[in-house]
Parts: C-alpha cells; structure tokens; sequence
C-alpha cells in the first residue's frame, strides 16, 4: 500500500509508495524458471534486497547469479540461434532496474492516438507463436522475464507527470510485458491499484492474459485502474498460444473482477483467419458479451516487424495461416510493420462489430495500430483516441 502523507504547500496530497513487504510470494502457473541473475541496481538498498530474497526463496532449485556491474538488457544466456535464445529467455529470470519506465509512445504511421506506459516488468513467460515483442529491440537480444526493482520510482514519476497534465490521464502496463503473469510472485498490484485508487489524475489500465486475479479482488480500486483482457476463440488460441492460461480461465478472471467493480475490457488481436474463422469469431464474439459485462472492446489484426515475423516462422514454419495472409504487394505500412491486405481487414472487423453490435448497440468498439481508412471503412472513425489503452 502506498504511504499517504499530508499535503504539501500546494494542496496536494503526497504519495510515497514503497515495494511489496507483508505479503507471500507464489510460484505463477505457466512460468517455468531454471535461473535467476540479480543485475545492476537489482539489490542496491535494503528494500530492494529484502525484496529480490524473498522471491528467490520461493525456488530453491534454481540458481541465482549475480552480475551486479552488468545492466539487465546485457546478460548472456549462452544461445546463439535466436529461436534457442529465445526459448531459453523464457526460463530465465532478471531482477534489474529500467531508469526510464515511463514513457510516452510515438506511433506514426497509423491512427494510434499514442498514449503513457511504463514498465515494472520486461517480456513475458507466455509462449505465444505470433508474438510481436519478440522482435522487438528491448527483447530481441535479451528475451528474459525481468523484474524491475525500481517501481516506487516508476510511480514518483508518473505521479509528477499525471500533476502536469491536471485531467485524468491513463498510464498503459501491457505494451511490453503482460502486467499480471508475474504478479503472484511481486505483489505489485497491491501497491499499484491503491497508488492509482489515491491519485486525483492518474489512472491504471493493465492489459494482461493472465488469469491471477487473487491480489485485486479485495484492493480499493475506486474505479480508477481498468482491467483488460488479450481475448481469441478457443480455436485460434490452441493454435497459436502455447503456455497460457486457458480462454475459459481469462473469461472467469474477468467476471470476478467485473463483479468486483472494476471497469473491464477485452481485445481481441491478432485476428487470425483461420478456416472457419467466421463462425468462430461470431460465436466467441457471442460468448465474450454473454459472460462479462465489457466496457469497451478494441479489435486488431497482425501488425508485425520483420524480426518477429522471422521467429513466428521458425516456430510456425513458413506456410502458415498468418504469413500467408500477410499482403506482399506492399510489404510495409506507413508505420513499417506488415499486415493482412485492406480489404481483408475490413472484412474481419466488420463481422465481429456486427456481431457485437446484435448482443449490446451501445458498445464502445475501437481498432488498435490501424490505418485511418480502416476507421472508415467500418464506421468507427469517431472512436479514434477511445481504443483500449487509452481513456
């Protein structure tokens, strides 16, 4: 919980938030780690190494390295081939620091209103097969899960930022790692989701697989941090997402938190045009309304760089469903990434805005990294800055 001290000479009230303390960790489901490294900064005060301890205790058999002078983004994993890299990362995890965990994105090239983020963690323990952040440079040369220690930092920060801005103003946790698959282990959410229930202008939005929920249920939210889920049928999910949580298990976290008060939504992305991809989306679609009361839902297709197209299809091979849909005759947007030609887009979104829009008219429903003639070609042009990681 952050400490609320009292205000200051200019009528704010200041927030001092600190690291978990009186809590247990637990080993997530779907993280299978072998190694630990403790890198620069990781153990740097008391609190941070009470902190790091307390985790590494909960696996006894791994090792835990530590390279103290070494920044999290340089330690070596001993792999040369990047799909063993890769798969070696996953197992690896880095406790570090990250100076500059929040930042504001520079999305040009499409209709992303851009939006605040941050960082408390680094990559994922989820195996999905289409995975963007893979070919990412923050991961591409260093796929490891990381913990970074420095989140009392992180919240000063964004605390100063969201006085500036004086309107309520969103901070994303989801552009580069899934904001809850780790939580069980850091507790981060008991600090997080209070500092942001506290705050008069910032407000929380996680985007996340994860089915940990445990630790939100009983926190004071005051409606402030939002909860959004990565959703795709079942049958697009067993073929594509290895090592996550079940759709069943994402659908019941977000009815426990939905009954809990917290504003809720779903994104489904990547579309992915499987055979019969129609009747899937439409019932899934069906299904998602029926079971949680979402607040919004924002639809995306592939939209990837060519780094993580080359790991997709080393693991996928190269005749796969999603290359092959991938438009060649304009290998890149505006933005450089590649994705299904136009006209397929619209039909994707299309169908599933139709369908949504049977079970409830009044849904807010947004496009994520399109081009504008996409929001105009279905008719949502007037959502654009009303997608998921925004307000």
């Amino acid at each position: 919980m952050p400490k609320v001290e009292q205000p200051n000479l200019f009528g704010a009230t200041v927030l001092s938030p600190s690291l978990p303390t009186d809590y247990e960790p637990v080993r997530p489901a779907y993280f299978q780690m072998s190694r630990v490294f403790l890198t620069k900064g990781s153990v740097a005060t008391p609190e941070r190494r009470r902190f790091v301890e307390r985790i590494c205790r909960r696996y006894p058999e791994a090792p835990v390295e530590e390279h103290l002078d070494t920044p999290h983004n340089r330690i070596e994993l001993g792999e040369r081939d990047p799909l063993s890299l890769h798969r070696r990362g996953k197992q690896t995890l880095v406790f570090g620091e990250l100076k500059a965990a929040v930042r504001f994105s520079q999305e040009r090239g499409n209709a992303c209103p851009n939006y605040w983020h941050f960082s408390p963690y680094g990559f994922c323990p989820y195996g999905c097969r289409y995975c963007y952040l893979a070919g990412t440079p923050g991961v591409r040369f260093s796929p490891s899960v990381k913990i970074y220690v420095n989140l009392p930092e992180m919240l000063a920060e964004i605390d100063r930022i969201a006085r500036r801005q004086e309107t309520p103003t969103a901070f994303y946790l989801g552009k580069l790692q899934d904001s809850l698959a780790l939580d069980p282990l850091t507790a981060y959410s008991t600090v997080l989701v209070p500092f942001f229930a506290e705050h008069p202008w910032a407000r929380l939005t996680l985007l996340t697989k994860s089915a940990h929920v445990d630790r939100l249920l009983d926190l004071e939210h005051r409606g402030h941090t939002t909860l959004s889920w990565s959703v795709n049928p079942p049958e697009v999910s067993a073929m594509f997402e290895e090592n996550v949580p079940s759709v069943d298990e994402r659908l019941e976290a977000m009815r426990l938190v939905a009954e809990r008060g917290y504003p809720v939504r779903a994104i489904m992305m990547p579309i992915i045009p499987i055979d019969g991809w129609e009747e899937a989306y439409t019932a899934f679609t069906d299904r998602l309304l029926q079971t949680v009361a979402i607040q919004r839902l924002t639809l995306g297709c592939i939209c990837i760089y060519r780094s993580a197209r080359d790991l997709m299809e080393r693991k996928l091979g190269m005749r796969n469903v999603v290359s092959e849909h991938i438009d060649t005759t304009s290998l890149k947007a505006g933005d450089g990434r590649t994705r299904y030609s136009r006209d397929l887009r619209h039909k994707v979104y299309s169908l599933i805005i139709e369908s949504a829009r049977r079970l409830r008219p009044d849904l807010e429903i947004a496009l994520c990294l399109e081009e504008q003639a996409l929001w105009e070609s279905t008719g949502l042009v007037a959502s654009i800055g009303r997608c998921n990681c925004r307000l």
